[in-house]
């Protein structure tokens, strides 16, 4: 979409009128159809005065960009197009600047974008103050309080998907420098009784559907619930899914708000638990039951659903159950217990469920606001936006449409006065006589309401007080004999005889001709609604909770603390919060935005002039437009006025060198307007009746046309001028560029055949000479060839004799040399790899060369051993240090070394230091362990094995319980004298000491081991870096032994072993140990 035009005034490129103060003719009809034309092209916005009136366009309009908000940061109130954003600002500057308290109010009827328009004020508010990490923050938790609050407080109804179902006013604090500290919410009247019961085509609050579509089975397991939301008797079905909106979605939207504003993770499961008991309540049913003495009393149908809410929230099932089926009414020192029927025990049902409710909404908002207060005690500006249900008429109304329109009342009353009040204190600032204003004073329809004696609520606590038998019908009899007078009352039963006549208002209703219409109220369920009474038992039973959450929500029912005061009515907590409403308000200074809904199908493009023509009555615009314009319809300050029509006046066009006001009175005495039709105040000029302004608009426009055609005709002479002397200059540049081409081309040609004349002369010259050259050459070169020739003649004369005696000689020398030297260069060729292990070597060419060619293999197989050596690192060089050695002592000695050459050496293979099995091990030995493996241990006396731990360190040979880890015997390496085994492929050694050793005592070691080949290199190379002595490894398939004072004979022999290919051993006599080897 293209950008907005830039505008410099509200009067530029007027759709309809911007302002409706300067709507003419004023009347109803003018009212709705500049809505309507300015709605058509998408203009949803429209003044009247500083009020902005705002028609909901059901659709997303590129009008919120970041590129708007900067258009209309610090701009004058009517300096662009009317737009919510430029109130936002005249506000947030006033609070700013001027140290004044501002507070914003959004009427309108469900469904006109009330709740939108408080969040787009919020928006530009946090948009255009102060940038801070702690700024920031604030920002953010006082734009993620709405999700949370729109979540448990609004729900879908016939006429809005996601209308707000209570009235919410904030205060958001901001320091000295404008910057947001805090807010303070406060809620007003939520609609509880949706709970429990919800008008066709509407649905309960979300967060029940967002629950079930969007918790986890995991979460929906403890909350015990289910996703399908026919199970649950508080859900309606026939609008249980709402097109365009993802409740999944929006639970997770909730809940990451709920932690951005400070819930803490096991309160906002505290919540989820409530909301689930709650709708969990919805399925409690009860059946009758008679009693003895004939009375009905209630039980629960089916009591899982009460043992899973009793699970929930922590409370005695017993308890619970009693408490919907008894009441206790206590009087002074007694109490009377009385059963309750069926019809008594789903009223307690419903009145907890309300109640659990509406509780806990007022602690969310208390929990929001601890989380977004002011943390400092600076001296605070405050900004307060309330957002607040507006004047219902419905087809059934009662006690909440009553209070909700009583609220509406109160809120035109204010509006009306303060409006009167700004309007006069302008006068007076300006220094302009201040005129009465005659206006409807709704204050009548107020007192008939609210009045402490005969007002509606006051009698409606009287009758809710009054003992005996108390009904709808005897609240509207007592209506009917205080009010029947009253000129905004009218009843069916009214004592007044001009109603009596009036069959369109039933027996069981009343009538009040409110400011924005007659509303017909159903009595029926006033008195209850009002009593919003909750028996006794059902809150020391909630108290009784073992759930923190709802234990706090009724502190009444703690029995330490029991009230027999009866609470205050629903109707006068209502009062008592709009009165304190209403004193905040006067303390402020009022911005209004009045909402408009233009259908009820909540479709984009439709403008139903019938519905709008009802809320532009009951909103009181009209009203608000002859207040505005009863004295002077439009003011504005003189240097903008100035600046707008100077052009009118050829002495102000176009540079007016005194004061804004005598340039004014200048154009306004040029133009000929009568005097009675404008003042001067001190700062603004004040335009009595709009046709004098739109005379000056027209004026305007005219002289723009000529002052633009005049601007044309200038520029078109100047553009003409111009381009003249530009094809002038380029022609005589394209001239003279064309001359010295012209002069360039001729000198190339003369130039040209000038070479070729010269390059054909030096040519002839340059041949004539070579010819001389070659000529003189040739005969030269023939005395050099005759003189050579003779010379030779002479030589070969002279040592002929000589050369004949040394031909042969010489010759082979040659050849020889040739030979050797092809041989070298072919071999250059022919080189192996550098692989150590490449035997590969090319073929002797000649016989004479075999003690050469053999050399030199030798001398390049040690130069490449070199090359590879080279590449080792320390640890590599070790290994192979270790595998040298092994190969020395047991290549071709033991059949079991060709089998090790492939395997690593890796020494510790138990990995002491990280098993904490080895820990009392590792304790022991603070040497560097070299070798660390379990091997069989050969009995002594019958040749049986044990398993043992083998270790071996720089000083010590160690043997060590495999399962507890301790040490058996410890051998210094001194001791060890020698080392035999066999020289089959087994795993057997023996470890020789030296005799008269303390590890001695018992005689020589006998071990079977898979690493025998690494066991024996380790201990040779570290006993030979130790002692400096070698150690002896006997390699024999008979050796002896010392056993204790015996020598025994181990004898290797070849046998079929029953276990596979394992070696067994076994002892034959005293004198003799036999190992059988497969």
């Amino acid at each position: 979409m293209a950008k907005m035009e830039v505008k410099t005034s509200l009067l530029d490129n007027m759709i309809g009128v911007g302002d409706m103060v300067l709507l003419e003719p004023l009347n109803e009809d003018t009212v709705i159809d500049n809505l309507k034309k300015r709605f058509d092209h998408n203009e949803i916005y429209t003044y009247i005065g500083s009020v902005v009136i705002s028609v909901n366009p059901y659709r997303s309009l590129p009008i919120y960009s970041p590129e708007k908000v900067e258009d209309y940061r610090n701009r004058n109130f009517y300096e662009l197009s009317p737009h919510i954003f430029a109130l936002s600002d005249e506000a947030y500057r006033s609070l700013r600047d001027q140290d004044k308290d501002q507070c914003i109010l959004i009427t309108g009827e469900s469904g006109a974008g009330k709740t939108e328009a408080s969040k787009l004020v919020m928006s530009y508010v946090a948009a255009v103050c102060g940038k801070g990490a702690e700024v920031n923050q604030v920002k953010e938790q006082l734009l993620q309080s709405n999700p949370v609050l729109e979540a448990f407080g609004n729900a879908k109804t016939v006429r809005n998907d996601n209308s707000s179902r209570f009235g919410k006013y904030m205060d958001i604090e901001f320091d000295f420098k404008g910057d947001p500290l805090g807010g303070v919410i406060s809620n007003y009247l939520l609609e509880k009784s949706r709970v429990v019961k919800q008008p066709r085509g509407e649905r309960n609050f979300h967060v029940f559907y967002q629950l079930l579509s969007g918790a986890s089975e995991e979460l929906l397991n403890k909350l015990k619930l289910e996703r399908d939301f026919s199970r649950y008797n508080y859900l309606s079905l026939d609008s249980a899914k709402v097109n365009g909106v993802d409740d999944a979605a929006n639970f997770r939207t909730v809940r990451n708000a709920m932690q951005i504003v400070g819930f803490m993770d096991h309160e906002a499961e505290s919540v989820l638990e409530v909301v689930a008991a709650v709708l969990k309540l919805g399925n409690i049913e009860f059946k009758p039951e008679s009693r003895v003495n004939g009375l009905d009393e209630s039980k629960i149908k089916d009591k899982n659903e009460l043992k899973e809410i009793c699970e929930l929230t922590g409370i005695d099932q017993s308890v619970l159950e009693r408490a919907f089926s008894f009441r206790t009414v206590e009087a002074k020192q007694e109490k009377v217990s009385t059963t309750l029927n069926v019809a008594q025990a789903y009223y307690a049902r419903d009145a907890l469920a309300k109640n659990l409710y509406s509780r806990l909404f007022s602690w969310l908002v208390n929990r929001i606001n601890e989380s977004i207060k002011a943390q400092t005690k600076v001296r605070k500006k405050v900004m307060g936006v309330l957002d607040i249900y507006g004047f219902e008429i419905f087809e059934d109304n009662s006690f909440e449409q009553f209070i909700i329109n009583y609220c509406n009342e109160k809120l035109q009353q204010i509006f009306i006065e303060l409006t009167l009040k700004e309007e006069q204190e302008e006068y007076i600032r300006e220094d302009i006589e201040w005129t009465h204003i005659e206006y409807f004073n709704n204050a009548i329809i107020c007192d008939l309401i609210e009045n402490n004696t005969n007002g509606i609520l006051a009698m409606l606590d009287e009758e809710c007080l009054r003992p005996g038998t108390v009904t709808d019908e005897t609240f509207l009899e007592k209506l009917n004999q205080v009010c029947a007078t009253h000129q905004h009352f009218e009843s069916r039963m009214s004592k007044c005889s001009r109603f009596l006549n009036d069959t369109s208002l039933p027996h069981s209703c009343f009538r009040i001709q409110h400011y924005a219409g007659k509303v017909l109220y159903q009595v029926e369920g006033f008195v209850d609604k009002n009593n919003d009474l909750l028996y006794r038992d059902l809150s020391q039973a909630m108290w009784k909770a073992g759930h923190a959450l709802i234990k706090s929500l009724f502190p009444e029912g703690n029995p330490a603390k029991i009230n027999l005061k009866r609470p205050p009515t629903a109707g006068s907590q209502f009062k008592a919060s709009v009165a304190t409403l209403m004193k905040n308000l006067q303390t402020k200074n009022p911005n209004y935005i009045r909402c408009i809904k233009p259908n009820d199908k909540k479709a984009a493009h439709i403008f139903n002039e019938g519905l709008v023509c009802h809320q532009v009555r009951y909103l009181g615009l009209l009203e608000n437009v002859r207040v505005r314009r009863a004295g002077y319809a439009f003011r504005q300050a003189y240097e903008p006025c100035l600046e707008r029509y100077k052009m009118l006046c050829k002495q102000t066009w176009p540079h007016w060198k005194g004061p804004a006001r005598a340039g004014v009175e200048v154009l306004f005495n040029e133009l000929e307007i009568p005097v009675e039709e404008y003042s001067f105040g001190r700062s603004k000029i004040f335009i009595r009746n709009p046709r004098t302004l739109f005379k000056l608009e027209d004026l305007r426009k005219q002289r723009l046309e000529d002052l633009a055609t005049l601007i044309q005709k200038i520029y078109r002479g100047w553009k003409c001028r111009t381009h003249f002397l530009l094809m002038r200059k380029s022609q005589i540049v394209i001239a003279a560029w064309f001359r010295r081409y012209a002069q360039q081309k001729r000198y190339q040609q003369i130039k040209s055949s000038a070479l070729v004349i010269q390059s054909y002369i030096r040519g002839w010259k340059a041949r004539k000479i070579l010819r001389e050259l070659k000529h003189q050459k040739r005969c030269e070169e023939a005395v050099t060839t005759i003189a050579a020739y003779w010379h030779g003649t002479q030589v070969r004369r002279e040592y002929r004799k000589f050369f004949r005696a040394n031909a042969g000689k010489k010759i082979y020398e040659f050849t020889l040399q040739r030979i050797v030297q092809k041989y070298f260069l072919e071999m250059k060729n022919k080189v192996p790899s550098l692989s150590p292990i490449d035997k590969n070597w090319p073929s002797r060419p000649y016989m004479f060369l075999d003690s050469t060619h053999k050399e030199l293999k030798r001398i390049f197989h040690l130069w490449r051993c070199k090359k590879y050596r080279d590449q080792f690192t320390d640890q590599q060089k070790l290994i192979y240090e270790e595998k040298l050695e092994a190969s020395e002592l047991f290549k071709d000695k033991k059949a079991l070394y060709p089998s090790s050459v492939g395997q690593p050496f890796q020494g510790p293979y138990l990995e002491i230091n990280k098993n904490p099995k080895y820990k009392k091990l590792k304790d022991a030995i603070e040497e560097k362990i070299i070798i660390a493996e379990i091997v069989n241990k050969i009995n002594r006396a019958n040749g049986k094995s044990t398993s043992r731990i083998f270790l071996l360190t720089n000083n010590n040979l160690l043997l060590a319980d495999q399962k507890s880890g301790q040490i058996k015997s410890e051998v210094p390496l001194v001791d060890v004298t020698k080392v035999s085994m066999s020289s089959q492929n087994d795993g057997f050694f023996a470890i020789h000491l030296k005799e008269g050793c303390e590890a001695a005592s018992k005689g020589d070691f006998l071990f079977s081991s898979d690493h025998l080949i690494e066991m024996a290199t380790k201990l040779y190379r570290t006993t030979l870096s130790q002692t400096k002595q070698k150690l002896n490894i006997e390699i024999s398939d008979e050796f002896l032994v010392q056993f204790r004072q015996d020598k025994v004979c181990v004898k290797f022999i070849q046998g079929n072993q029953k276990n596979g290919s394992v070696p067994t051993c076994k002892r034959k006599n005293n004198r003799l140990l036999e190992v059988a080897v497969p």
